[in-house]
């Protein structure tokens, strides 16, 4: 089966005033509240968010990292992917482009913008970092850097439909706005556990990837 070009806009209800999400207020923000440099998430002074009390202790996080893609128009959105149904882990789940760090890989923002290539046939030249994320633990033992960058809007992609299903954009004022930011409880290893959820149209962004969205608006909107 050959390699296919997908590309979706759907519709969502936004509810808040786009222009407080534009994209120059965007760049200010980035520029002012996002890390700088990559987090290391086995550093003490790094802040970590996820689900690092999951893990046994003394657990040393895998590194992996991924693309917070933020299209460059004047109203942005975010670039998200839907894994392929037969894959082994998390099948058919939204998630950013990106994977576990290859050992060729000199940075985060390296193994973000290879595995952006590889999955879904972004142009690494089209994509301009301005920043990170904290270091997010999942509970099956990532250490996942969030590499927030824009997109230039004339982006083309190809997909590897061994790895991912579709693509897809989200308006990012949808995303940064409170009130579409949920918490479900779900059944985990015989007990509960609290995980975000931002629902969009018929698409579930939640797990980890709802995690990470909600760093992002910490980051850029909190105290």
């Amino acid at each position: 089966m050959g390699r296919r070009r997908v590309l979706r806009h759907e519709r969502g209800c936004v509810t808040t005033d786009l222009a407080a999400f534009s994209l120059d207020d965007l760049r200010a923000r980035a520029a002012e509240r996002l890390l700088r440099h990559a987090p290391d998430p086995d550093d003490p002074e790094t802040v970590v968010v996820g689900e690092r009390e999951m893990l046994d202790p003394g657990h040393i996080p895998r590194a992996a990292a991924v693309l917070v893609g933020i299209i460059a128009r004047p109203e942005p959105a975010l670039l998200f992917t839907q894994r392929a149904n037969d894959l082994r882990v998390h099948a058919g789940q939204v998630s950013f482009p990106g994977g576990k760090r290859d050992p060729g890989d000199p940075s985060p923002l390296a193994t973000a913008l290879r595995e952006a290539e590889e999955e879904v046939g972004l142009d690494p030249a089209l994509v301009r970092p301005i920043g990170y994320l904290d270091p997010y633990v999942t509970y099956s033992g990532f250490g996942i850097i969030g590499v927030v960058a824009e997109i230039d809007p004339s982006y083309r992609l190809t997909l590897s439909p061994g790895e991912v299903a579709d693509a897809f954009e989200v308006p990012f004022a949808h995303l940064m706005s409170e009130e579409n930011h949920l918490i479900e409880s779900r059944e985990w290893r015989g007990g509960v556990r609290s995980v975000h959820h931002m629902p969009w149209g018929e698409r579930n962004i939640w797990g980890v990837t709802a995690g990470m969205v909600k760093n992002l608006y910490d980051r850029l909107y909190g105290p």
